[in-house]
């Protein structure tokens, strides 16, 4: 996967959040990622669900649109995230 080094706001970033969150992918040298503690909080957390998700059920992978219906149910509540 590659990353858009391209300047984004949270919202955009945010809208990529599931194609990075068990990717692997080293966002480090991102710029948005780099310089938003909004979004590295909120990266960081669902990093740790995916993991705990993986510990729980091992034997067993998400939907291949699981991240899309979390997505989809976040902005039916609320638009896109912002932590503080």
């Amino acid at each position: 996967m590659t990353i858009d080094p391209k300047p984004m706001s949270c919202e955009e970033f945010q809208e990529q959040l599931s194609d990075f969150v068990g990717s692997g992918v080293d966002l480090e040298n991102h710029p948005h990622f780099r310089d938003c503690e909004i979004c590295k909080q909120l990266y960081r957390e669902l990093e740790t669900i995916a993991e705990a998700a993986r510990r729980l059920f091992p034997d067993r992978q998400p939907e291949d649109n699981l991240w899309d219906r979390i997505e989809s149910a976040i902005k039916r509540e609320d638009g896109f995230i912002e932590w503080e």
